[in-house]
């Protein structure tokens, strides 16, 4: 049983990485102020957007599901952080796609990708050491969505000093993420995280187990009644309900972060 339900979560997973039929929506933006690019240890180039306030402020660094492209999955989050004060980048990582519209960036300049989920973990890391490098002195948040939730829980282990706290929205199992499944840093994880799963995947065992395991060790958790996979969960249109409850508990824990 529990086997069978990996697979169901390595499924939805492709689902979404790999579903180009997914409803569109117009994100494209208005100016290319702030673009980032940098590249990773392991010469890939990184394209995103820096949303600043003041190198004072505490950031938040936005990572995106599979098939999914940083201005396709954000743009009408993105607006709420900035105006409560945060900096934010978001970046495009190397394994991605056109999900509710737009190409990931990153992606359309790799000529063979070969990459699976686990690869992209230095992408994250990369961005960490960009806002660092570039002088961000607040505190620094990572925020995952679905694959990319997995690595930024094991980014936070790893980073504990230069990390204050972790969001991670559906984050992603089966065998496609068997090296780097994120339930194993639970335990030794330092820094505060939400873990943000839908109902309808919490009526999974193996949903269950990593509630309950985050749970057991301190970390906060929430099922939201009415959501969707990933950070998705936030955007009404993609719900198709009112989703005021899901960001009460992102911005309740997130505000302490503020700086």
């Amino acid at each position: 049983m529990k086997s069978s339900v990996f697979i169901f979560i390595s499924l939805l997973t492709l689902l979404f990485a790999c579903n180009g039929d997914v409803k569109t929506e117009n994100t494209t933006s208005e100016n290319n102020d702030n673009r980032v690019r940098f590249y990773t240890t392991d010469s890939i180039q990184i394209q995103g957007k820096l949303f600043k306030t003041n190198k004072e402020a505490s950031i938040i660094l936005l990572f995106h599901q599979g098939g999914s492209n940083w201005e396709a999955e954000y743009h009408t989050i993105i607006p709420k952080l900035t105006n409560k004060g945060f900096n934010v980048l978001a970046i495009d990582q190397r394994v991605g796609g056109q999900i509710y519209g737009n190409h990931n960036k990153t992606v359309s300049d790799i000529s063979t990708n070969n990459y699976g989920y686990c690869d992209a973990y230095p992408d994250l890391e990369r961005t960490l050491d960009y806002v660092i490098s570039e002088g961000f002195t607040g505190k620094k948040l990572v925020w995952g969505s679905s694959y990319s939730a997995s690595l930024a829980i094991q980014l936070a282990h790893n980073r504990s000093k230069d990390i204050d706290a972790v969001l991670a929205f559906s984050p992603a199992s089966g065998d496609q993420l068997k090296d780097c499944l994120p339930n194993p840093y639970f335990e030794t994880l330092k820094v505060p995280m939400l873990l943000l799963r839908p109902q309808r995947e919490a009526e999974f065992q193996s949903v269950k187990d990593q509630l309950a395991l985050a749970q057991s060790f301190g970390h906060k958790t929430y099922v939201a009644q009415y959501g969707v996979h990933g950070s998705s969960m936030l955007v009404e249109s993609r719900v198709d309900h009112d989703v005021t409850d899901n960001w009460n508990v992102v911005n309740e824990f997130i505000d302490p972060f503020k700086n």
